[in-house]
């Protein structure tokens, strides 16, 4: 009976053992997908049932508390393998450009004689012949959309119009990002609700479908400009399904994806990269903000009060115009800028970081927005601040993209419609010698 006794406790004990050694090899898979296979587990559709996409559209990290979005793999993303040397060549021509803003974008009306006049094949002329390689093209969507229900029939009228501006940065010898690029209300009301998310991926699937056409080393497509969604796991799963609706349109273009929010560089560094292999992730930098946006009327309560901020800043060079400034929370501001010391020191430190996420995850990055606001600013100033940006990100093997052309942060000097180098500018974005 002892013996017994004993022999049930030795297969207990073992019993124990071997439940424990399992539940804790359960738990550190867990844990190794949540740090760095999430990805991996999300592109194979594995232990999951793509057949109810409502089952899989939120899953819990096994790292966090945390939602994050699961979509389906759809078999278009697996079509894409662009190889790493058509890709970095691709990466090539978007090194130095600009943004094409309030054309088909932020424009309070897109008549005839505001698309046919706004940017000319003269702006586009002169655009190349400063010597930028590539443009953004940011496209309000609204205008595509038919009047009908069904968001996949464009609207073909307007169509042509964004065919024909195509055409003639194309016949210039740039290239050309598709930037969506939403007013805030679209975009509120697209993440709002997953009918108009799904919505937008058709639209955006049709959309990529009558781009397929063009040259795919020469025409990218981003997904949206700033998506305004507060959290990253969301958006991660949003963009995701965007990505294969725009994939399924157009199996060879490269598409430029970006972070939550407004797609600053944080936003980026949060991203884990799509098991897309055709995909360049971009960011935007207008850091410091106190400089970059002073007397700005639309970006926040103290930059209105800003006139004259000084770049580089220091706690000496700030003193001089506090006193300038009667808003106590808009000084307190300035005070900390100040005492941030951004230079080009501070500046290359933040885009290393860009370089060294983009090394890690072995992808191509760009800055396809960056910039200082005209109205208000130091001429000097905003032209070394461009200096140590170009500088910075040429240093660190980073794209850029100027924002903007003709807008008020412009690249030119433009009165009457007729625009005209700033040969400054040009010297501090290295394009002039």
């Amino acid at each position: 009976m002892r013996v017994l006794k004993q022999l049930r406790r030795s297969i207990t004990l073992l019993l124990a053992v071997a439940i424990v050694h399992h539940v804790s090899t359960l738990s550190t898979q867990a844990a190794v997908l949540g740090q760095g296979q999430y990805r991996n587990a999300v592109a194979s559709g594995e232990s999951r049932n793509c057949n109810n996409p409502s089952v899989n559209d939120v899953q819990r990290r096994p790292d966090a508390t945390a939602l994050r979005y699961r979509p389906c793999p759809t078999a278009s993303i697996e079509a894409s393998q662009e190889n790493p040397a058509n890709l970095a060549a691709r990466a090539g021509r978007l090194r130095h450009g600009v943004n094409l803003s309030h054309w088909f974008s932020q424009s309070a009306n897109y008549s005839k004689t505001h698309l046919e006049t706004h940017t000319t094949a003269q702006d586009i002329a002169l655009i190349k012949s400063m010597g930028f390689d590539h443009v953004r093209f940011p496209i309000e969507p609204a205008p595509l959309l038919a009047d009908t229900p069904d968001p996949s029939i464009l609207n073909a009228a307007y169509l042509q119009y964004v065919d024909n501006a195509l055409d003639m940065i194309l016949a210039a010898g740039l290239a050309v990002v598709i930037d969506i690029h939403p007013s805030d209300e679209f975009k509120l009301r697209m993440n709002r609700e997953e009918r108009n998310i799904e919505a937008f991926a058709k639209f955006w699937r049709a959309f990529a479908a009558h781009l397929s056409k063009r040259d795919p080393n020469l025409v990218f497509l981003e997904v949206i400009n700033e998506p305004m969604v507060e959290d990253g796991y969301r958006w991660y799963g949003i963009q995701g399904k965007l990505i294969a609706a725009i994939r399924a349109g157009a199996p060879n273009h490269t598409i430029i994806a970006c972070g939550h929010r407004w797609s600053g560089l944080y936003e980026m560094l949060f991203l884990e990269p799509y098991s897309d292999p055709n995909v360049i992730y971009n960011f935007h930098f207008y850091e410091p903000f106190a400089f970059t946006h002073q007397g700005a009327t639309w970006a926040g309560p103290n930059l209105p009060f800003y006139k004259n901020v000084p770049y580089p800043s220091s706690p000496e060079a700030v003193k001089l115009v506090l006193d300038t400034v009667q808003d106590e929370p808009a000084k307190y501001n300035l005070l900390r800028y100040g005492e941030e010391n951004w230079n080009a020191a501070r500046i290359d430190r933040e885009l290393g970081m860009a370089a060294a996420w983009a090394a890690k995850h072995h992808v191509f990055i760009t800055c396809n927005e960056f910039g200082s606001y005209r109205k208000v600013v130091r001429a000097a100033d905003r032209v070394t601040w461009l200096h140590d940006m170009r500088m910075a990100l040429e240093k660190h093997g980073i794209g850029w993209t100027m924002w903007d052309y003709a807008g008020g942060f412009a690249a030119v000097n433009k009165t009457n419609g007729q625009a005209q180098e700033d040969s400054e500018l040009l010297k501090a974005l290295g394009l002039k010698p």
